[in-house]
């Protein structure tokens, strides 16, 4: 395998905690000699893995400890061994708690990025410790206004069966153009039922409203978007009212799309370091 198609590194051996529903993989840059401030906990999107982060993991965020797990049905995670309930955003929240608190970890800051957002507006819900969330490609929405928060080119998001050339082009929607063949990797390794159970059940409602979730959390909340993003409405999430919205306006980077982080991951990094300094995290 050539460099160019080698999967980037990850710091440290890939650790694995067990769940409910299935063992969580994931990285951990460590306590030892980490500051006294709250970890921060990487979640990846739909059909992805925590590969995604590796430029965030490699930086320097002052000492923090930095983890970057893999949803159940992506990477090196587990298949669910319930899906129904593990592949929702709420299971999936209550997944990531109790990764936490198997971790000894009360208190963290969350980056989330399209679903992995979606995920840390719920896991505020079930764990008392969210101390800061910072989301990427992610409108708060709720399901009437599922259609106003996305453009119409969610694409095989929801699509449980698809071809190599379909995880292709979905890849490079996700991520950039041309994907990395790691990217195409992780979408066909994806438990295909994760797309179809997510998106049906969050269709029926039985995921929260979070829509009213960031107008009424007191959690410091960035939201950090990419302005060509092909998924993101950004009338809609300017319009909605936040409680604790970073700097009282949604940040967009210009020239970036779905996955901001990693096409840009120096003024990424940087925002994200000032969301932490604003609020003493």
């Amino acid at each position: 395998m050539d460099a160019e198609h080698e999967p980037p590194r990850l710091p440290g051996a890939t650790r694995y905690a067990a769940t409910r529903y299935g063992r969580v993989a994931y990285t951990d840059t460590g306590p030892e000699g980490s500051s006294a401030a709250p970890p921060l906990l990487f979640v990846h999107g739909n059909s992805s893995s925590r590969k995604v982060f590796h430029a965030q993991l490699a930086d320097d965020f002052a000492g923090r400890r930095l983890l970057a797990a893999d949803l159940l049905g992506h990477g090196e995670s587990d298949d669910a061994t319930d899906p129904g309930a593990a592949y929702t955003q709420r299971g999936y929240a209550a997944t990531l708690a109790e990764f936490l608190t198997a971790l000894g970890i009360d208190r963290a800051v969350v980056v989330g990025w399209s679903l992995g957002g979606h995920i840390g507006l719920e896991l505020g819900r079930v764990f008392p410790g969210l101390a800061g969330l910072v989301v990427t490609g992610t409108p708060p929405v709720n399901r009437h206004t599922l259609a106003d928060g996305f453009l119409p080119t969610l694409g095989y998001a929801g699509t449980e069966h698809i071809t190599a050339g379909q995880a292709a082009e979905f890849a490079a929607q996700i991520t950039v153009v041309p994907p990395p063949a790691w990217v195409i990797d992780d979408v066909v390794r994806t438990d295909g039922r994760a797309r179809r159970l997510m998106f049906e059940s969050f269709a029926a409602g039985r995921d929260s409203d979070q829509k009213a979730l960031v107008e009424k959390s007191p959690v410091p909340l960035a939201v950090i978007d990419g302005r060509a993003d092909p998924f993101v409405n950004h009338a809609y999430v300017a319009s909605l009212s936040y409680a604790a919205l970073w700097r009282g306006a949604p940040t967009v980077l210009a020239g970036r799309r779905h996955a901001a982080f990693l096409e840009d991951p120096a003024s990424y990094d940087d925002l994200l370091r000032a969301f932490l300094h604003d609020h003493g995290l």
